[in-house]
């Protein structure tokens, strides 16, 4: 289990193959890569700052991987989270889940993902062209995929 949050972009080969390396164990391995976009259906954005609090993140992060690892047979799994200014097309967030068998993997990874788009504690602030800001709330498909993880 890994948990990284940095400001610093990383380069999602080398951390998979970081991850897996001299595992024998693995038979499928789930990467799933964020970056900063342009909502079609938004208005335009010309940056984003993501925000922390330190320490309370990275704990909170280690808590929801854990919970992934006892919900399926994963022999591994990362999880790193940009803060800091970003712009359209940068990397913000990558998730790689390792299982014996792809199933496992694919689920998640889902799980994970649901959870940083809903729940994971990071303040977003989009910047239009012309300097204007807004906090940036979860969305509401976002928190219904979310649903499908949690206990009746």
């Amino acid at each position: 289990m890994s948990v990284k949050v940095q400001s610093e972009d990383f380069d999602v080969a080398a951390e998979a193959a970081a991850l897996t390396a001299g595992r024998t164990d693995i038979g499928a391995i789930e990467r799933h890569t964020g970056c900063v976009s342009q909502d079609d259906k938004g208005p335009p954005i010309a940056s984003m700052t993501l925000e922390h609090y330190p320490g309370m993140t990275e704990t909170e992060l280690s808590r929801i991987e854990a919970d992934a690892m006892a919900r399926w047979p994963l022999q591994a799994s990362l999880i790193i989270h940009r803060t800091g200014h970003l712009v359209p097309g940068d990397n913000i967030v990558l998730v790689v889940t390792a299982s014996a068998h792809r199933q496992a993997a694919f689920e998640a990874a889902g799980f994970l993902m649901d959870y940083l788009k809903t729940r994971a504690p990071f303040w977003k602030k989009e910047t239009g062209p012309s300097g204007e800001s807004s906090w940036v709330d979860a969305r509401e498909n976002d928190e219904t995929a979310a649903k499908r993880w949690r206990s009746p």
